[in-house]
């Protein structure tokens, strides 16, 4: 009987071969043999489940983001006791990657965001996973300002705080900021996003 080949999976783990390679070199040293060797399957295994390294690509930006996302919808997941301003924070918090475990996949994000300035296929995944991204904080900040004393557009509100936590994340990476000053300046966004607006009821944001 032929050995069934778990293709899913295979591209899973070559995905984490091209990150680590990116951690380690920026895209510019990815290769498909050396993904291959990181990946400790053959040349041909590579070739099978991507016709050309951009598609490699396309797929392992697109894992890294589903890894990304998940996390962010883990905490936007409401209990009773959380505002839609604390879920908001938490949110932001994971899309900035700002916590020591996550510097490795700062850097590898920030090498795609890079490449995508000048690739197309590339430049697509990332524009629909930001649009996703930016539909969430939207409905979450029109949550938590339901009522407020002074209207709040929620979607230049979105586009802007996600912004911010994306250049923190640069910020942080190149040593301009600390971890814990990148983290305050996140904090006193979203505490002036609710001053005078939300009347003080959902500024407890901090995470």
């Amino acid at each position: 009987m032929p050995k069934q080949v778990d293709h899913v999976n295979r591209r899973r783990l070559i995905a984490e071969a091209v990150c680590r390679l990116t951690d380690e070199r920026g895209l510019e040293g990815v290769t498909l043999r050396d993904v291959a060797t990181r990946a400790q399957v053959s040349m041909g295994a590579v070739q099978r489940c991507f016709r050309t390294k951009e598609e490699m690509l396309v797929f392992a930006l697109g894992h890294i983001s589903e890894r990304i996302n998940e996390r962010v919808k883990a905490r936007t997941v409401r209990s009773p006791a959380q505002s839609a301003g604390t879920a908001l924070g938490h949110a932001a918090t994971e899309i900035a990657l700002l916590r020591e475990d996550h510097r490795a996949e700062a850097r590898v994000w920030l090498a795609f965001v890079a490449q995508a300035a000048v690739s197309e296929p590339l430049a697509k995944p990332l524009k629909a996973n930001y649009a996703a991204l930016e539909e969430t904080f939207a409905r979450l900040i029109s949550e938590a300002a339901d009522g407020p004393a002074v209207p709040v557009d929620a979607r230049r509100e979105a586009r802007a705080l996600l912004a911010l936590a994306d250049g923190l994340t640069t910020h942080v990476l190149i040593g301009h900021l600390t971890p814990d000053e990148a983290q305050d300046v996140l904090h006193a966004h979203l505490e002036n996003l609710w001053e005078g607006r939300v009347g003080g009821r959902n500024r407890k944001t901090r995470t």
